[in-house]
């Protein structure tokens, strides 16, 4: 595996599984958004709440997380689009804060990935992952999972950031 020479060159890695509070929706981005995430968030703060009131451990909320199988597939306003956020391993219920939008408890599996760092507004995250692929192209791999963007800054910060994952395997 040649070595990263910045934060923004693509990296193949080996995460855990982990246990996401996990909302979906149909349509462009613009759309969705803002008819799941008040559910998503309301849920998982209102676990983290909870927690505290019980005087149990509580957790940071971090790491929103968007999964689009079908992005390559179809024109935006007709993707699947499925938002998730990491919650405790040990979370067996998710309380419901918005009617006609459930929040599921799901694992998300990962093992090996390939990873990059985007810099910059979404729509411009199109050279990026080019070069992630080419990046798993030439290093052997190929794709055995759904494209998945991490979101480190929310979409009004000053220099956006984004980590572009697909889940991978070495080819046979």
């Amino acid at each position: 595996m040649p070595p990263r020479k910045s934060k923004t060159d693509p990296q193949i890695l080996e995460m855990p599984a982990q246990k996401m509070a996990v909302v979906q929706g149909k349509g462009s981005p613009d759309k969705v958004f803002p008819e799941v995430m008040p559910a998503l968030y309301g849920s998982v703060y209102t676990l983290k709440f909870d927690l505290k009131k019980k005087g149990l451990a509580t957790f940071k909320v971090s790491g929103l997380r968007g999964r689009y199988p079908d992005a390559h597939l179809v024109p935006q306003d007709e993707w699947t689009i499925i938002m998730g956020l990491p919650v405790p391993d040990d979370t067996t219920s998710l309380p419901q804060k918005i009617p006609n939008v459930e929040v599921k408890l799901e694992t998300w599996d990962y093992g090996t990935v390939a990873q990059v760092l985007h810099i910059g507004p979404y729509d411009q995250e199109g050279p990026t992952i080019e070069r992630l692929l080419k990046f798993v192209s030439e290093n052997g791999y190929e794709i055995t999972g759904p494209h998945e963007e991490e979101y480190l800054t929310s979409p009004d910060a000053k220099t956006m950031k984004t980590l572009i994952r697909l889940t991978v395997k070495k080819k046979a």
